[in-house]
């Protein structure tokens, strides 16, 4: 009984590291694709940086992630961050200058 419990302990960590790494993917790349199909006008109206820089931010941490550093290397965290700030801030501000309307 007592050595099964570190053979658990590895399957728990890589299904935290399995759903992490999902999470991780989805962000980025829904920030992704979203920064793509945007004006490149209005991130500037906005105040922000521009659309290039934008996409190229998310992209290499998107490549990153997928590369196999996985979702908790610096690169996977980074990219998390990138595509949260650009989801809840940016997409935001993208929203209200454009009144709300739209796909996203």
């Amino acid at each position: 009984m007592a050595i099964a419990a570190p053979i658990f302990v590895f399957d728990v960590v890589l299904v935290i590291d399995r759903v992490l790494l999902f999470f991780a993917l989805i962000v980025q790349g829904v920030s992704l694709v979203h920064a793509i199909t945007q004006r490149s006008d209005a991130f500037s109206a906005i105040g922000t940086l521009p659309k290039g820089g934008w996409i190229a931010i998310l992209a290499v941490c998107l490549l990153l992630t997928l590369l196999g550093f996985g979702a908790l290397s610096i690169f996977g965290l980074i990219g998390i961050a990138a595509g949260l700030i650009y989801l809840l801030d940016v997409r935001v501000g993208l929203r209200d200058l454009h009144d709300g309307k739209g796909f996203w």
